[in-house]
């Protein structure tokens, strides 16, 4: 097992304008994939929450770089992996909207915190049964 294995690196951002649940949609795109294809699939993907989320991957892409860089260690981007990527609700803004009779709607106003974790693509034992 080679130094490559222990390098995981994460970046998240928090209170994203978007709301949890679209911006999960677009998470499920990309979790397991290469880092690099997914880079590329939310290039292309034309949800609005796919910008956030390609920022997010590109920092922890970025992050391992730099950890492998400390650490002396090889590092090729095309190796990463999304090992894990998930958005967790933030706090929401409350809003008022003036209605018919002099009542108030309330709107809500989502946030979201984004993380995504890559790490390089496990190695696979050859045939040792």
């Amino acid at each position: 097992m080679s130094d490559t294995t222990t390098i995981e690196s994460r970046a998240i951002a928090r209170h994203v304008r978007v709301t949890p649940m679209k911006a999960r949609r677009v998470v499920d795109l990309i979790r397991g994939k290469g880092a690099a294809d997914a880079v590329n699939v939310l290039k292309f993907s034309p949800q609005s929450a796919s910008e956030p989320v390609r920022k997010v991957l590109e920092s922890a892409i970025a992050n391992a770089r730099v950890k492998a860089d400390a650490t002396a260690t090889r590092f090729d981007e095309r190796e990463l992996v999304v090992a894990e990527a998930f958005v967790d609700e933030g706090p929401t803004m409350k809003r008022f909207r003036p209605r018919a009779q002099g009542r108030a709607g309330r709107i809500n106003k989502r946030t979201s915190h984004i993380t995504v974790v890559v790490a390089p693509k496990p190695e696979k034992n050859g045939g040792t049964r």
